[in-house]
């Protein structure tokens, strides 16, 4: 119980997989929770490449009812959680006239990535102070460019994630006395399975210079900003927000 726990949701594939395997590359261990029976076998080759320890558990974040087992567990089994990296969620379960959003897809994108993520941050910040802090200790919440920029045919998913980030600040300045870091992680177009159907869209705004930088994000970008944000050396930074996103969002004339 000598390295760090981050407890990492929806961490299978993409953004969480990236963050997973970055954090156990930088000495963490790692509790995963994700809506899979099992773990992906590319998930579990990662954190073994890395020299990790994974304990594994199937769950669905808008199961508020799991939650403090979830948080028990992990404490439990590998150790004090020093990290919890909230990235589970969904995007617009339809894409469309925003005049024609449905009541069950608004409920059903809120579950999941406002009620499910809040209250399993609850589950495990509590669980956080009730040990002794070995390590630095943080929440990290992946929300994306969306909590700002509009998209109407998917307000929804954008609502969601701009909701996400008001409970950041509120958590930040709650914990800010235990010495806990409340961070906001915002990836702007990023090359994962969930952006694989409008990949086609994403390469001619990208070369029509949508993005300032002129390049796909990568998981492994996001990744990299969370392992620096869980050290603890940018601790003092609480309630921030990170764009990662190639300047996509700075205003522009």
């Amino acid at each position: 119980m000598s390295r760090p726990v981050a407890f990492v949701t929806g961490a299978s594939r993409g953004i969480g997989l990236a963050c997973a395997e970055v954090l156990a590359q930088h000495g963490f261990d790692l509790f995963v929770a994700d809506l899979a029976d099992h773990p992906s076998a590319e998930l579990t080759h990662r954190m073994e490449e890395a020299g990790a320890s994974m304990l594994y558990r199937q769950a669905d974040i808008s199961d508020l009812d799991g939650h403090e087992a979830l948080a028990a567990t992990c404490a439990d089994r590998l150790g004090p959680i020093a990290c919890l990296v909230n990235n589970a969620g969904i995007g617009a379960p339809v894409r469309g006239d925003l005049l024609g959003l449905l009541p069950e897809n608004f409920d059903k994108v809120m579950n999941i990535n406002l009620r499910g993520t809040v209250f399993l941050t609850l589950a495990v910040a509590r669980q956080m102070l009730a040990q002794p802090a070995d390590h630095a200790r943080s929440i990290i919440t992946i929300t994306s460019v969306s909590a700002e920029m509009a998209s109407p045919e998917r307000s929804d998913y954008c609502i969601s994630k701009a909701a996400l980030s008001m409970w950041v600040k509120n958590l930040a300045i709650r914990l800010a006395p235990e010495n806990v870091g409340v961070f906001e992680v915002r990836p702007g177009i990023i090359r994962t399975d969930m952006t694989a159907g409008a990949a086609a869209k994403y390469d001619r705004l990208i070369a029509e210079g949508f993005v300032p930088a002129s390049r796909w994000g990568e998981a492994v970008d996001i990744g990299a900003a969370v392992a620096a944000l869980a050290t603890g050396k940018l601790g003092f930074a609480t309630g921030s927000v990170l764009n990662l996103d190639g300047a996509l969002s700075v205003p522009r004339l």
